[in-house]
């Protein structure tokens, strides 16, 4: 049986929220030789991968989305407890730690890269979704392993997983950075110290069989030593007034808009999650200097508000509002001028017809 069949079948179980079809779909696939590293990668990753497509899509609810995560995991769960059943040598290549960055609660990518390092033979320490910094430290003192592998997915985590990377290499233990918070190309990686890089569970693993140097173990660093130009303040100044920001922003709002005087305290406090997640996003995007962070953001909020039936130009007035607070900050303004530019481009762009090609 083709992957790409084995990928339909498991998609309709999640979908039909049917966890022992979907366990038996994969145990199947085994039976018919399907090696479990192509069927964790090929099938059961590209799966997940269509839940978070169709829930932008607005194809899924949230709750959907859940629970068919909550298959997918069980499912993956279920393929790792048969080969625990088998029998098995003891871990042959040496012992790592798998975790994902503090307030990252997308576990799903980190467990799908400790499933494939165990199948290569290493003692993994899975430590799951938002691990705090101290207990990830605490944890690496007592076991000693060869790397931390840290995922992110939420660029807004960077900041964070910049501190746990350097607490890592401060007591001597590389970290491998994966996941989409550290950049398609791996840059956030390189930029916030990390000693490898990994696109995927795959690279993870060739990565870690060709050796991962230890850093030698040195006096804690400043942020503005690996990125200096946080010297300026404006992250820190974005970061320290982001409740007044959150709060002006609806005030200023609600006087260009009449009609949001009306809103529900149900709709007032999303319009305030909205913003709430500009400014975060826009403060990341000070932290590493890197526009495309705040942009590319924005242009997805855009797509998620289009498929909810909400004007996408509706960012555009946002962020208006926000440049009028942040006016004495250059690289902010700079930032926010990005992104109007980014959302009016998008929101721009002709919609593909029967007779046009994407």
């Amino acid at each position: 049986m083709s992957s790409a069949k084995v990928q339909d079948l498991l998609w309709q179980a999640v979908a039909d929220g049917e966890e022992y079809v979907a366990v038996d779909v994969l145990r199947d696939a085994l039976a018919e030789g399907m090696d479990e590293e192509a069927l964790l990668l090929d099938v059961i990753a590209p799966v997940q991968e269509k839940l978070g497509v169709e829930w932008a899509a607005d194809r899924i609810n949230v709750a959907q989305e859940h629970a068919a995560t909550a298959i997918n995991e069980r499912a993956m769960a279920a393929l790792a407890h048969r080969r625990a059943e088998s029998p098995r040598g003891a871990p042959s290549r040496g012992r790592v730690t798998v975790s994902c960055v503090d307030g990252e609660w997308h576990a799903f990518p980190a467990r799908l890269v400790a499933e494939i390092l165990r199948l290569r033979g290493w003692q993994v320490d899975y430590l799951g979704a938002r691990t705090p910094a101290p207990h990830l430290i605490a944890h690496l003192h007592r076991t000693d392993p060869d790397a931390v592998l840290l995922s992110g997915s939420i660029p807004t985590h960077l900041p964070t997983a910049h501190a746990t990377i350097t607490a890592c290499r401060a007591i001597g233990v590389p970290v491998m950075a994966g996941g989409r918070a550290f950049g398609t190309d791996g840059r956030h990686a390189r930029s916030l110290s990390a000693d490898q890089w990994a696109a995927d569970a795959r690279g993870a693993a060739d990565a870690l069989e060709a050796g991962v140097p230890r850093p030698r173990p040195a006096s804690v660093r400043q942020v503005v030593d690996d990125l200096p130009h946080l010297a300026d303040q404006e992250y820190t100044m974005v970061v320290q007034t982001r409740a007044q920001l959150v709060k002006q922003t609806l005030v200023d709002l609600e006087n260009r808009f009449t009609a949001m005087r009306s809103y529900t305290d149900a709709q007032r406090e999303r319009t305030a999650e909205d913003i709430a997640h500009i400014v975060d996003f826009l403060a990341t995007a000070l932290y590493v200097d890197d526009r495309e962070v705040f942009g590319s953001f924005l242009t997805w909020t855009a797509d998620i508000l289009e498929a909810r039936r909400v004007p996408a130009h509706s960012l555009t007035t946002g962020l208006d509002v926000l440049t009028g607070q942040l006016h004495d900050f250059p690289r902010a303004l700079a930032l926010l001028q990005h992104g109007t530019a980014a959302v009016t481009e998008h929101t721009a762009r002709p919609v593909p017809g029967p007779h046009t090609h994407a």
